[in-house]
């Protein structure tokens, strides 16, 4: 339209096709960031607003770099971006610690935060690569990416409309077997996404493989024809702020708090503790 002048959108959460340059300060940290896990051989995959881009055409405001990796490499990873002055802390075992230093930092997230979801040697394996404030790098895979946003379906974020946007973007060319093995016994939630999908992109229903809309459905229709009534309650899975009621006052199970324990207790043997460890309040 005359007149009308695009401009770069003024929060992170508003998408834009309009290419969103890193301002010099942030591709300088992201830049040396990227050279020390290169050059000391820590596997890792960068994902968040970097791989949104290359896989959507999206471009995000973004101050952090999010890095993947295995946990029993973060401390490593942390000790060598602590010789380099950056401010590192562990701010939950199960899946987040960062490195602070300016206004930007680095999140190394080693999966979920309720450990539905864990990072392993298969993600490395999978990465492709990509060039990241101009350092060769290695960016994580489209369906390992998309596994990473399954249950990012909070209150205070949400990231269904991403895995809309790669479905879209990509035209459904993804390896949905790998966006299952990821999901495990939560394939309703890869369904989910793919019934979010449809309605938002209903012409586009054939990027979805049609065998698998009747597997996954056929699997549902199953479910609700023939209901466990031994259940569990799997809301805190999803939110456990917004379900917290069902846990503490209605007295139903809180099994996010089985999983975080059991891979808490897997890594115990082989991970110390890693530098400045405290309780987070955020959530993935």
């Amino acid at each position: 339209m005359a007149g009308v002048v695009s401009k770069i959108p003024e929060s992170s959460s508003v998408t834009s096709a309009i290419e969103v340059a890193l301002p010099p300060e942030a591709a300088t940290l992201y830049g040396e960031v990227l050279r020390a896990m290169n050059q000391h051989g820590v596997p890792y995959a960068v994902a968040g607003a970097f791989a949104l881009q290359k896989y959507t055409g999206i471009w995000r405001l973004t101050k952090d770099l999010d890095l993947f990796m295995k946990a029993e490499d973060i401390p490593a990873a942390l000790d060598y971006l602590a010789q380099l002055d950056f401010r590192c802390e562990t701010l939950d075992p199960v899946w987040l610690s960062k490195a602070h230093r300016g206004e930007y930092f680095v999140d190394l997230i080693s999966g979920m935060s309720n450990a539905v979801v864990v990072v392993d040697d298969i993600w490395m394996q999978r990465t492709i690569p990509a060039l990241i404030a101009g350092v060769p790098s290695r960016i994580i895979s489209v369906e390992d990416l998309v596994g990473s946003k399954l249950f990012v379906i909070r209150r205070e974020r949400f990231d269904g409309a991403d895995i809309a946007h790669i479905i879209y973007r990509m035209q459904g060319k993804l390896d949905w077997d790998r966006v299952l093995e990821l999901a495990g016994e939560h394939w309703e939630i890869v369904l989910w996404a793919m019934i979010l999908f449809r309605y938002i992109y209903p012409a586009c229903t054939h990027y979805v493989p049609l065998p698998l809309w009747r597997d996954l459905l056929a699997r549902y229709m199953h479910e609700v024809e023939h209901p466990n009534p031994k259940a569990h309650f799997r809301g805190s899975l999803v939110d456990s702020n917004m379900f917290s009621i069902d846990v503490k006052d209605w007295g139903l199970k809180d099994v996010e708090s089985e999983y975080r324990a059991r891979e808490l207790q897997k890594r115990s043997a082989g991970i110390g503790k890693t530098p400045g460890t405290q309780r987070a309040t955020r959530k993935r």
